[in-house]
């Protein structure tokens, strides 16, 4: 009797741990998503940004293929003014456009690995495996954001000058990091799990 321990079993430990292992999945996907994006527009980004570092003009670029804009402000001594853009919409090269259907094909494949893995058997399943995705997704985006920005200062002869360019954060969390793995990986985890059932 000795050398038998009592064992318990937390009913809920499962499901905890399909929501994390969803949660990583949106952080790879985040992750799997910017580097096709690197390897898309990776050299256009530097061109077209010289001054900025190129990882920061991929990040640009892979915001608007969320339909996310870049947020360019600039002041000359008490004047300021912004603007919006996406980077891809005025890029206009090719590759730059196959950027649109990289967050939808990442998350989607995402769903449809999870709903797999996790063994999802109906469209709750499905949605159950495929919506923690956005918590991990909507952290690296929401957090791409706030890194991604750029800016400078300069004094030109006694005028301060300076300007900055950033995905906006509001789109970024809401649009690019919650509704599109909500959607997309919704959507390929309920077509897997509809395959699966045939």
């Amino acid at each position: 009797m000795s050398g038998q321990h009592a064992t318990t079993v937390d009913a809920s430990q499962p499901g905890r741990t399909a929501v994390a292992a969803s949660a990583g999945a949106g952080v790879l996907a985040a992750a799997v998503g910017y580097a096709l994006s690197y390897l898309l527009v990776g050299s256009e980004a530097s061109e077209n940004f010289e001054r900025v570092a190129e990882w920061k003009g991929v990040a640009w670029y892979h915001y608007s293929a969320h339909l996310v804009d870049v947020e360019a402000g600039g002041s000359i001594g008490g004047f300021s003014g912004t603007t919006t853009v996406n980077v891809i919409a005025e890029s206009g090269s090719a590759s730059a456009q196959l950027l649109y259907l990289v967050p939808p094909v990442v998350l989607a494949l995402t769903g449809a690995v999870l709903a797999r893995r996790l063994g999802a058997r109906d469209l709750g399943d499905a949605v159950a495996a495929a919506a923690p995705v956005a918590v991990g997704y909507g952290l690296v985006m929401g957090l791409g954001a706030l890194v991604a920005e750029a800016g400078g200062e300069a004094t030109v002869i006694g005028v301060e000058v300076g300007g900055s360019m950033a995905p906006q954060l509001i789109p970024a969390i809401v649009l690019a990091g919650v509704l599109y793995p909500l959607v997309f990986a919704t959507a390929g985890a309920a077509l897997a799990t509809a395959q699966g059932s045939r």
